[in-house]
């Protein structure tokens, strides 16, 4: 996931379906970012794979993004997928705008809140393991940098005009998990 000091969105999207909320009450939809060990990574190029490399920087208190319809009925919530594409991604520790911080080569699981409203406010947290994610300022991988240009919205000045048949073919092996990350749960 690219991270800039002015703040970048975070795709692939995270997108979910909720059923199992009461109809009328209310609930708000948090997404917060773990931290999934204290461990800096790199990627090695020979091994093509990422290797942890020492200890982690310290993370600062996480911040959270609140789904900007919260808090909404849960009748808003079952109608079609929840989508949190406004989530924004920064290293930049003293982020003044709201943005998520996450330090550059560290791993993060996003979790998603659901909070409910009511004379006893009820919360539960989801994550999923597909959902994991390694902060980087720059690819560490060209076939990574050509897949993200052609299939996320926000990368059309990066487009050259198309991109060549081998090239296709391996973006293709990659298309149903990068045109966004949804999952579906149950809520009790």
């Amino acid at each position: 996931m690219i991270v800039t000091k002015s703040g970048r969105r975070m795709f692939p999207t995270l997108q979910m379906t909720v059923t199992g909320l009461q109809l009328h009450s209310l609930y708000s939809f948090i997404v917060d970012l773990k931290c999934v060990d204290q461990k800096r990574y790199r990627y090695s190029f020979h091994q093509s794979k990422w290797i942890a490399t020492g200890p982690g920087e310290p993370e600062l208190p996480s911040r959270v993004f609140l789904h900007p319809d919260s808090p909404a009925p849960g009748r808003h919530w079952m109608k079609g997928p929840i989508s949190f594409d406004k989530i924004k991604l920064t290293n930049n520790q003293m982020d003044t705008r709201g943005h998520i911080i996450v330090n550059s080569m560290h791993k993060y699981q996003p979790q998603i809140s659901i909070l409910k409203h009511n004379s006893v406010e009820k919360r539960e947290t989801f994550s999923f393991p597909e959902t994991t994610f390694i902060a980087v300022t720059a690819y560490q991988n060209h076939r990574i940098t050509s897949l993200k240009i052609e299939r996320n919205p926000f990368a059309k000045g990066f487009r050259e005009g198309d991109v060549d048949d081998e090239m296709r073919g391996h973006l293709n092996l990659f298309k149903p998990f990068f045109s966004s990350i949804s999952s579906h749960f149950q809520y009790s």
